[in-house]
């Protein structure tokens, strides 16, 4: 039985795949979010710029990439969608800063609508003198190439879609309180 065991744990071992990572290039998520990706409009007075992201390890079965920005801590009972992203082609491994509504998004993919009413970036903006609040950024590998979804879709249904067809997830978190 021990021969066996050991046989069994070796081939889990080689067969295993590397962890599914997300990160940023554009700050260290560490650290208070930088002014650069804060939002312009609604009291804030960032430059609305979208983070460098890059992942690795997703699972071999990933046939696209979802990206979102979600904060739970926003005043809503709902929190608040401040980016998503669906139909990333599956040899897609980063994002460039600045991607978002600059045309350096790969083809085929959508920004859905942000809570700030519409697609693309909407960086951290929480309301003044409310404790800081966390900025949950998500990268989800897909099991599908393609979301029935447009840049009028709001983040709960992307979250809807995404969850449906998601085979991992690879997340980090950044503060940001005014």
């Amino acid at each position: 039985m021990k021969i066996f065991s050991a046989v069994f744990f070796l081939m889990i071992m080689t067969g295993a795949q590397a962890a599914f990572t997300f990160k940023t290039t554009s700050f260290d998520a560490k650290k208070p979010l930088p002014m650069k990706h804060v939002f312009n409009g609604f009291g804030c007075t960032g430059d609305n710029i979208s983070p460098a992201l890059e992942w690795e390890g997703a699972p071999k079965e990933t046939k696209s990439f979802a990206v979102t920005v979600y904060d739970p801590d926003a005043p809503t009972g709902s929190g608040w969608w401040h980016w998503t992203i669906v139909n990333l082609p599956a040899n897609t491994t980063k994002l460039a800063e600045g991607a978002s509504g600059d045309k350096k998004l790969p083809l085929g993919s959508i920004e859905g609508r942000t809570d700030f009413g519409k697609a693309g970036f909407g960086g951290a903006c929480p309301p003044p003198g409310d404790k800081p609040h966390r900025y949950i950024f998500t990268v989800y590998a897909l099991k599908t190439s393609t979301l029935d979804l447009n840049s009028d879709s709001p983040g709960a249904q992307v979250g809807y879609n995404v969850n449906g067809n998601m085979l991992g997830k690879a997340t980090f978190t950044v503060m940001f309180g005014r």
